[in-house]
């Protein structure tokens, strides 16, 4: 039976503080069976699902005692599921979620945040920045994209504030979730902002590589990029949220054998803040000059190295950050100095691109964390891997060097019928994490149901459990695919 049918067989009303079923009248105060949070996952049953919404419902209609049996009704069901994750694996269980312009509506974040509690979550991962809107008051918003609420007269509605407020009334621990390289692709149309997008070596940005009108990274080295972001932390951290996620932290993906990378050109680092922290991490001249070849040709030759022996006859080997220099180079062959020049600095420009999402994040997560509150990461779990002998993900995703201080959140989305390749992905994680860091998977699906080759969230959940019992913490992507009629109501407005 849905659950909309149930609550019109109930055909419940409040009068005087009492919830009425069919023919009896029970004290709301004293109702103790019907709201308790039950079974392996902390899901209130049907009769309490019914009895809150009847009691929104009629508390938005201006009715003080259901108002005030509402309230009692949503602080003991924030005790119970509290009791209940305490005692239940896994004791953090989080759900991804998305307010939409509609949701200033009176009793919309409340319906939300009622039915996150309903189906067992203590914790929401809040959407704040994505697509170039934040979910900040269109009168209090000192970033540079648009406010996500736009609703004429709402200019002072402050969706994240009150999501925060509403969801600890509830016992419900809220994240802000932000996109961090990906800016959005309106950000990226902005003639002040063309000089902070990352580039690669045939100048491209990343709208002209990813072609869904929703992605434009930005160079992690630039200044500009750190200054709106940093506006935009400052912005979310006045809300006082319970911690921050970061998402996107990498370079975008190509589709075909542009998901790999392999050669200098193929990397975002050719917009000029990047070329120039590149260029700095040439430790002489000979380092610098054939830093800067290398980089604007794509390669360097046999040539190259010989004139910039010969420009810099005073000075020994080429160096740069992180080369270790063989005993034997003064006396190799030209050949064989080439050869492990040409190597070295692919491996450099590599890392050059990797460390600048590192640092970026790092720079994120420390302003985070200034507020004594956590921040994590979201990535995938193959975003750091090789690619064939000398290839890497073009997403250089290099989260096994994120900070240890960051909690780790990865997407293990794959797909296969009995949750195996989900395991092996948190697997992976686990054994090249840093010792002590908070590892919550994210994973995807539908209660009770499978999807295409998707196992249902009880099947992949039990899973990871048995592989991996030491983990708290487990996330479920997301509301909308969980509520879709409601969430599309949400949206409309209907």
């Amino acid at each position: 039976m849905n659950q909309r049918s149930l609550t019109q067989k109930l055909l419940q009303s409040i009068i005087g503080g009492f919830l009425i079923i069919g023919n009896a009248m029970i004290p709301l105060t004293e109702i103790k069976a019907v709201q308790a949070a039950t079974g392996n996952y902390c899901q209130f049953s049907p009769e309490a699902i019914a009895m809150k919404e009847n009691l929104l419902q009629t508390a938005l209609k201006g009715e003080p005692e259901a108002t005030k049996n509402y309230q009692i009704l949503v602080r003991k069901q924030a005790e119970e599921l509290r009791r209940c994750r305490a005692k239940t694996w896994p004791q953090e269980q989080a759900i991804w979620l998305r307010f939409y312009p509609c949701d200033v509506r009176p009793g919309s974040i409340e319906a939300v945040l009622d039915r996150i509690v309903n189906k067992g979550y203590n914790t929401v991962y809040v959407e704040v920045f994505a697509d170039s809107q934040v979910l900040l008051p269109p009168a209090d918003n000192p970033t540079p994209w648009d406010t996500v609420v736009r609703t004429p007269g709402a200019e002072n509605v402050d969706l994240l504030a009150q999501a925060i407020q509403k969801g600890r009334e509830r016992g419900l621990k809220i994240y802000a979730w932000v996109f961090t390289l990906n800016f959005g692709y309106v950000y990226a149309q902005r003639g002040d902002r063309q000089s902070v997008l990352a580039r690669n070596g045939k100048g491209q940005d990343s709208t002209k590589f990813v072609h869904d009108q929703s992605q434009a990274f930005v160079d992690p080295y630039n200044r500009q990029a750190q200054t709106d972001y940093y506006s935009l932390l400052q912005a979310v951290l006045k809300r006082r949220p319970d911690g921050v996620l970061f998402d996107y932290v990498r370079y975008p993906r190509g589709t075909g054998t542009q998901s790999a990378v392999g050669k200098v050109k193929d990397l975002w680092i050719y917009s000029a803040a990047s070329q120039q922290a590149f260029y700095e991490r040439g430790l002489n001249n000979k380092g610098r000059d054939l830093i800067q070849r290398y980089v604007t040709k794509g390669y360097i030759t046999v040539n190259d190295v010989l004139e910039v022996d010969k420009i810099y006859p005073d000075e020994g080997s080429p160096l740069w950050q992180g080369r270790s220099v063989p005993a034997t180079e003064a006396k190799d062959s030209l050949q064989v100095r080439y050869q492990r020049l040409k190597t070295d600095l692919w491996y450099l420009a590599v890392a050059h691109a990797a460390q600048g999402v590192i640092n970026f994040v790092s720079f994120a997560a420390s302003a985070v964390e200034r507020y004594g509150i956590p921040a994590g990461a979201v990535f995938f779990p193959d975003g750091n891997q090789l690619v064939g002998d000398r290839g890497f993900d073009s997403r250089l995703q290099a989260w096994d060097k994120f900070p240890p201080s960051l909690e780790f959140h990865p997407m293990a989305y794959g797909l296969c019928k009995d949750a195996a390749c989900i395991v092996k992905q948190v697997e992976r994680v686990v054994k090249m994490s840093p010792s002590k860091v908070k590892i919550t998977p994210a994973i995807a699906g539908l209660w009770g149901k499978t999807q295409d080759n998707r196992p249902t969230l009880e099947t992949q959940m039990a899973a990871i459990r048995a592989k991996f019992p030491q983990l708290r913490s487990l996330s479920h992507f997301a509301f909308s695919w969980q509520e879709p009629e409601f969430d599309q109501s949400r949206r409309f407005c209907r």
